[in-house]
């Protein structure tokens, strides 16, 4: 999708990374504002990213991360401020023409160096990299649980299905936590 130097302005629409087939995105030199949207990662099959020379704002977000198949990014001359990142596909923009015109962006592969480490510098590219793997352990944990409590469900409920004397067992066991329960109830509130 090409939309550059169009005259558009106001923000990008947040819709446009439900675009989830999109490879490629130019929305340069128009007279865009705003931060770049935050779902902005969920467009994980972009090849070609464009933002620049418009006035755009903010940092550069950590979902970027997710856009594994960029291969063509260029951010230049807009207002974004902030630590540029690293992992992923973003170590491999090492061209400083990408980010200049951004005067509060710092970090390799500009010149600029960041002072400190003030989150309104934006993130750590260590610890964003760290956190992006955190992230993947528990997508793998939970997809692990799932399969197994399934499984374990299943074992259970088709012991009970095909074993009448556990079923009647297990019936009846519950029937008696069921009954203590209520009169146990019913004696402190019956009185």
């Amino acid at each position: 999708m090409d939309l550059s130097s169009n005259n558009l302005s106001g923000e990008i629409p947040e819709g446009i990374t439900s675009l989830l087939g999109l490879l490629v995105l130019n929305l340069s030199g128009n007279h865009l504002t705003g931060k770049i949207p935050d779902k902005i990662g969920n467009l994980e099959n972009l090849e070609s990213l464009d933002f620049s020379k418009n006035q755009l704002s903010g940092t550069i977000l950590l979902s970027m991360i997710n856009l594994t198949f960029l291969s063509y990014l260029n951010l230049s001359y807009n207002n974004l401020w902030g630590r540029i990142l690293f992992g992923n596909q973003f170590h491999t923009f090492n061209d400083p023409s990408i980010y200049v015109g951004n005067n509060g962006l710092c970090g390799p592969p500009l010149s600029d160096k960041c002072v400190s480490n003030d989150p309104s510098q934006g993130p750590m590219p260590v610890s964003g990299v760290v956190e992006k793997e955190k992230e993947y352990e528990m997508l793998w944990f939970y997809s692990a649980i799932a399969p197994g409590f399934a499984v374990a469900f299943s074992a259970f409920g088709g012991a009970l299905l095909l074993k009448k004397s556990w079923r009647i067992a297990y019936y009846r066991f519950f029937d008696k936590i069921i009954d203590g329960l209520f009169l146990t109830r019913c004696f402190i509130g019956c009185q």
